[in-house]
């Protein structure tokens, strides 16, 4: 079968499409056939660098961001042949810190985690693979190929829940910074929750101010234009961390998705600034049921360019107004 493969050569990193063996059913008890493969900011910055795998391994498998048919699972796994399925993307250290040991793998204190598709252990870019029952979370097929977003949904979905414990739940102004897939789901689940939305990106017009605004959001463009009192700030961009800061109301709360110590001297006063980076099975689960719960024409609007795997490259290569490219592993045409 084929797959994305990211692999040192030469002392270079190598990502071109192979031919690999079956997925051992070590890898997990249900056997998935890949039908599409989200990429990423992460997948562009791994096929830059060699791969960080396994002990005695030179060789990944990318794909963290999967959607998938179940072709086997087990009785008791609450999985059957023909459902769709996304994989979670992290394990647990071997030996846990206290967050593994409680099921809060995505919190891990101790960095011995695996991630599938970035670090440590294959990723989900392959025509076939497996993955353990416990990692498998069922897509509504009513979300069709919009599946594929529910590892970037859990992202922001964890956000929120994060968010939520230090501001105010009545319905506030919030501020999302960055316009990328990150940045319209997680305004997408600031709608859901009632709040006020504004949206900050550098570009003036095009397909991701079309859907910010479809969202009833206020859209602007460039730093200039914000007006800054939000009572949350949502940095989903990874450039203006300092400014996202500021941006808050004197007791609000600013989560860097992306995070990196804010720069540049802001004053905090009662700001809660905060950091938040993967996912656990609770957060996909939100996910699954914030995108099965928003207008199915709008997600498909955050989707392209759609490539087939042989074409990879255009995924990894693309322009401005691209929100989310999307690799096309071409066995299934109902989506």
């Amino acid at each position: 079968m084929r797959a994305l493969v990211l692999r040192a050569d030469a002392g270079e990193a190598k990502l071109q499409v192979e031919d690999v063996g079956e997925p051992s059913p070590a890898d997990g008890d249900v056997l998935v056939q890949s039908l599409a493969l989200g990429v990423c900011g992460t997948d562009r910055k791994l096929a830059q660098r060699l791969p960080r795998t396994a002990a005695g391994r030179e060789s990944l498998i990318l794909g963290h961001e999967s959607l998938g048919r179940v072709l086997e699972a087990p009785a008791g796994s609450g999985l059957r042949a023909g459902d769709l399925v996304a994989g979670i993307v992290r394990r647990p250290d071997p030996q846990p810190c206290a967050y593994c040991a409680a099921g809060e793998f995505d919190m891990c204190d101790n960095g011995g985690y695996v991630e599938r598709g970035i670090s440590g252990r294959d990723g989900y870019g392959a025509e076939r693979y497996r993955v353990e029952s416990d990692y498998a979370v069922r897509v509504d097929p009513a979300l069709g190929l919009a599946g594929v977003l529910l590892e970037p949904a859990s992202i922001v979905a964890k956000a929120w829940e994060r968010v939520e414990r230090l501001a105010p739940r009545q319905p506030g102004r919030v501020l999302i910074v960055g316009a990328g897939p990150i940045g319209l789901l997680a305004a997408l689940l600031a709608v859901q929750r009632g709040h006020e939305i504004h949206v900050l990106d550098r570009v003036a017009s095009g397909v991701k101010v079309r859907r910010a605004e479809e969202l009833g959001a206020v859209y602007h463009a460039g730093p200039g234009t914000v007006p800054g009192g939000f009572d949350v700030v949502l940095e989903c961009s990874g450039a203006l961390e300092a400014e996202a800061v500021g941006w808050a109301s004197p007791s609000g709360v600013v989560c860097l998705l992306l995070p990196r110590l804010p720069a540049g001297g802001v004053p905090l006063g009662n700001r809660a600034v905060i950091g938040t980076v993967n996912s656990n099975r609770r957060h996909f689960e939100q996910a699954a049921a914030a995108l099965l719960a928003a207008d199915r024409p709008w997600l498909d609007g955050l989707l392209g360019p759609l490539v087939p795997l042989e074409d990879w490259r255009l995924a990894f290569d693309v322009g401005p107004d691209a929100i989310k490219a999307v690799i096309d592993l071409g066995v299934d045409d109902t989506l």
